[in-house]
């Protein structure tokens, strides 16, 4: 069954408010085994309303409307349904009654424009209200189905819960579709551009678009799945896992051998690009291998002024493995506090220095550092956009690597703070 999600409201078109409403029906209706292959947004206008609805109702089965359901003059998606239906609208007493009754509970004298609440499409079914004053909307326009909901997210949550999901399920049941769920998990990496990680991926799509037994290409796929990149600026590069399976169970046992298979190909064309799942940041990958090691860290910070840090003790628990940071942005800093020989502080010696020199002064395990140049200018002979990375451990000599860093002067600052910590990531990895 295909829903599509029209959400209403000038101030969504303007940037003034985040449709969230779209995003949490979106990832519920996934849950259900639903799909939802658009999502609309149109102002308060009646004329455009049923353009949208129209629209939705040619290409899917059911639409769910948020939005518009208000007691106000522009609160017109009531007779934008109605239109769609070739319906009058008709005030029905009873709810009107609910709405006076809620008004009276709370001491307050409802203004009469309230009644327009009360207005429902000829041949509409009712979802009764229980935390808000408008009720909700089920609209058969043939053989499909409108859904009519507050566009309030806590209102439009509990009326998709405990009328909507159910309506839909029996809906599907009656069409003989049997339930299940669509379920996504995201594999995020640093290291790879998209066009790169297309290149690598490219054998293993292919063999999801056509299964086939192994082949030199690749192992075959462990079942029906599609992948997708997200470019995530400072985050890196996602991909994100899709399948659909008889329940949440099925989904994730599916969900980890894609994954496990996404992993391999990924290592074997570019080593340990993946750091985290889901929603676990760059920080949190540091923190499991430090956890996994039983190593202190501890930060020298020149360009990135402190952003490593920053995110590092985002991080619960952090104190337990983060010693601290120095950030010696004035080369004196660097040449005082943290023992870097006089010369350039944007160099390969320099980064060494500093990080031998954070694990020195804080007494940590591990020392990182970070030095270059955000720009706009260059520095030291070198252009904006170069960093060196330097990573101290015990029983080793000190080490820095080269990197280039595109963007202005903040992107360049927060590349190379997830850049530094992932050089550290994949050193102590390779060390557990």
């Amino acid at each position: 069954m295909r829903i599509e999600i029209v959400a209403v409201g000038t101030e969504l078109l303007l940037g003034q408010i985040a449709d969230t409403n779209s995003q949490w029906l979106g990832e519920h209706l996934a849950a259900l085994g639903v799909a939802s292959h658009f999502h609309q947004a149109v102002g308060d206008n009646q004329e455009r309303i049923v353009l949208a609805l129209r629209t939705a109702l040619a290409r899917s089965d059911g639409v769910i409307v948020c939005g518009g359901l208000g007691p106000t003059h522009d609160d017109i998606t009531r007779d934008a349904i109605a239109e769609v239906m070739q319906v009058p609208l008709r005030r029905d007493d009873a709810v009107a009654a609910t709405i006076r009754s809620l008004f009276e509970s709370r001491g307050r004298r409802m203004p009469e424009s309230n009644l327009r609440q009360a207005e429902v499409p000829e041949g509409a079914g009712l979802i009764p209200q229980s935390t808000g004053t408008a009720p909700g909307l089920v609209c058969p326009v043939g053989h499909k189905v409108v859904y009519a909901v507050p566009g309030v997210p806590y209102e439009m949550t509990e009326m998709f819960d405990r009328a909507v999901a159910p309506d839909l399920l029996r809906r599907m049941a009656g069409r003989g579709e049997a339930s299940g769920v669509i379920a996504s998990r995201v594999l995020r990496t640093w290291g790879l551009s998209e066009s790169r990680l297309g290149e690598v991926l490219g054998p293993y799509i292919a063999l999801l678009d056509e299964p086939v037994p192994a082949t030199d290409a690749g192992p075959a796929p462990p079942g029906r799945a599609t992948l997708a990149f997200l470019a995530s600026g400072i985050e890196g590069m996602k991909v994100r896992i899709t399948v659909r399976a008889a329940d949440p169970a099925a989904a994730a046992t599916l969900l980890d051998d894609h994954e496990r298979a996404v992993r391999s190909v990924l290592a074997d064309a570019a080593g340990d690009v993946v750091f985290g799942v889901d929603d676990e940041a760059i920080e949190d990958a540091v923190a499991r291998v430090l956890l996994a090691s039983g190593l202190t860290l501890a930060l020298a910070e020149s360009l990135t002024g402190g952003l490593a840090a920053s995110r590092l003790v985002n991080v619960a628990g952090a104190s337990g493995w983060f010693r601290g940071a120095v950030v010696s942005y004035a080369s004196e800093v660097k040449f005082d506090v943290l023992g870097v020989p006089g010369g350039p502080v944007v160099s390969d010696a320099a980064a060494r220095s500093m990080a031998e020199g954070a694990r020195r002064v804080l007494g940590a395990d591990v020392g990182l550092s970070v030095t270059g140049v955000a720009g706009p200018d260059p520095q030291d002979g070198r252009p904006p956009g170069t960093v060196f990375v330097g990573l101290a451990r015990p029983g080793r000599p000190a080490a820095a690597v080269e990197l280039a860093v595109p963007g202005d002067r903040a992107r360049v600052r927060q590349y190379a703070t997830i850049a530094a910590l992932d050089h550290l990531r994949r050193a102590l990895a390779a060390d557990v």
